[in-house]
């Protein structure tokens, strides 16, 4: 069996609700993707989200015509092509998205889910709910959280950062939806940078005389281990951090220094290959990891495999519209199905319907760092937005 190709496909979506953090309150309800299929000489084909130039250069250049089902060996030819110039940003989401279609077209090869192929002896993945939120009001905080409780999920994640007093108000919105599920509620926050370490050990000191908290989450910036060790060191929650790095590489001193207790990973960590990598480099320290959201939580075949894995973060907003199923959430559980590969693919005839208008260029784009952000604090109603126009 031979690659031959790839194709990828645009699309847009409006999502079920607003997302926004500290560095864009606001919020934003466009999500824009690409659709992606990895061809084959014999009929299969692996599918994943991802696309741009790199992608198509990439699988030009390194696979087609080679073996698909040594998915590792692939990985390290296209990160070892990469080297002088590093695995980093689109390069590295190029690869990330190519390697998950690699190992789901080798699952559709095997005739087995990918949770199968990769090792796992469990379908299950615990998950905690994340609204990324704070674009939503107080009844949207109950009414997501809530929500997420009546199928059994007890963990959330709320994003905080811009005002203390609204920060107490809605963990404790967030704490009473979640304990509808009958279970003790596990509360999770996010300042997503937002903070410097001294920031945070104050408000955090604020904020812990009223709840416990589980963790939170980039209470510094992402290479800043001496400010994560700092925070770590000064409060009772632990200190999650990891999502925004690219490579092993980038990992290796968070947990060289005992910087965060909890290491977030996900796709664009390398991939399925990158991200197990990490994962196994931080099982030697004895430090959990915790998958990142996903459309369609494909993301949870890796959790089911990792031996150090804690939860995975579950957004439930509507992006899963391009794929003919989701994985269901059961009683606090992802469930992995047994269709072959990722469990599901994609809905051609949605992609059509959800292919970008003209005018939709960089919508939906990610925001960038908030004024004032590791120096004081700009509330939510306060200061000019940036026109990048």
């Amino acid at each position: 069996m031979k690659i031959t190709g790839v194709r990828t496909q645009p699309f847009e979506i409006t999502m079920d609700r607003s997302i926004g953090d500290a560095n864009n309150p606001q919020g934003r309800q466009h999500f824009g993707g690409s659709a992606l299929w990895l061809d084959t000489d014999e009929g299969v084909t692996g599918i994943a989200l991802g696309g741009g130039p790199q992608v198509h250069s990439m699988v030009e250049e390194l696979l087609v015509g080679r073996d698909p089902r040594g998915v590792k060996g692939l990985w390290k030819v296209m990160d070892d092509r990469v080297f002088k110039g590093g695995n980093r940003g689109a390069v590295t989401g190029a690869i990330g998205s190519l390697d998950v279609a690699l190992w789901d077209l080798k699952a559709r090869i095997n005739g087995e889910p990918l949770w199968k192929t990769l090792g796992a002896s469990t379908r299950k993945v615990w998950a905690y709910a994340s609204g990324i939120d704070l674009s939503l009001d107080d009844e949207g905080i109950r009414e997501f959280y809530g929500g997420m409780a009546k199928r059994g999920v007890c963990a959330g994640k709320l994003k905080c950062g811009l005002d203390l007093e609204m920060d107490l108000r809605r963990i404790q919105i967030m704490k009473d939806a979640l304990a509808t599920s009958g279970k003790t509620p596990e509360l999770l926050i996010d300042v997503n940078e937002y903070w410097s370490p001294k920031q945070t050990i104050r408000f955090m000191h604020a904020i812990e005389s009223h709840f416990d908290i589980t963790w939170i989450e980039e209470p510094a910036r992402r290479w800043d281990w001496h400010g994560l060790r700092k925070v770590s060191d000064n409060v009772r929650a632990s200190v999650a951090s990891g999502e925004n790095r690219d490579e092993i590489a980038d990992y290796a001193p968070l947990l060289m220094n005992r910087a965060v207790d909890v290491l977030n990973l996900g796709a664009r960590a390398g991939g399925i290959t990158g991200a197990m990598q990490i994962a196994d480099m931080a099982y030697g320290c004895e430090i959990p990891v915790s998958m990142m959201n996903c459309a369609a939580n494909f993301m949870a075949h890796l959790g089911a495999v990792l031996p150090n894995h804690y939860m995975m973060e579950v957004l439930d907003n509507g992006r899963d519209a391009v794929f003919t199923n989701s994985l269901p959430i059961e009683d606090g559980w992802i469930v992995l199905n047994d269709e072959p590969g990722l469990g599901f693919t994609f809905d051609e005839e949605k992609l059509k319907e959800l292919a970008p208008s003209e005018d939709a260029a960089g919508r939906g784009m990610p925001w960038g760092r908030r004024r004032g952000g590791g120096m004081y604090i700009v509330g939510p109603d306060e200061g000019v937005e940036v026109d990048w126009e």
